[in-house]
């Protein structure tokens, strides 16, 4: 494993946020993070505008963490994933430059 920083960006339906901090602090992971809490947009799991024809949002959760911790987050996610399973939830993750 490296030592490089990895940018963890989560996407998901608010309805699951709850549920994936609950699963964060058990894990004891992201701890310190950005959270865009009202998010609109539209993914493969459809349009949330949070307008009366599309009335749900999105959430974005972005933290700088270690590999190891990016993992554990990825565990976590795939977790609610799988509880929740139609909707929508993505993690993307980078990892960070030098300069």
């Amino acid at each position: 494993m490296s030592d490089d920083i990895i940018r963890v960006e989560v996407i998901a339906n608010r309805s699951v946020e709850e549920d994936f901090f609950e699963l964060l602090g058990k894990a004891e992971v992201g701890a310190h993070y950005t959270l865009f809490p009202e998010v609109q947009g539209a993914g493969l799991a459809g349009p949330r505008r949070g307008d009366h024809i599309w009335p749900e949002e999105n959430f974005v959760y972005i933290t700088y963490v270690s590999e190891t911790e990016a993992r554990t987050i990825r565990e976590q996610v795939e977790k609610v994933r799988a509880r929740f399973g139609t909707e929508g939830i993505r993690m993307f993750a980078t990892r960070g430059v030098d300069l």
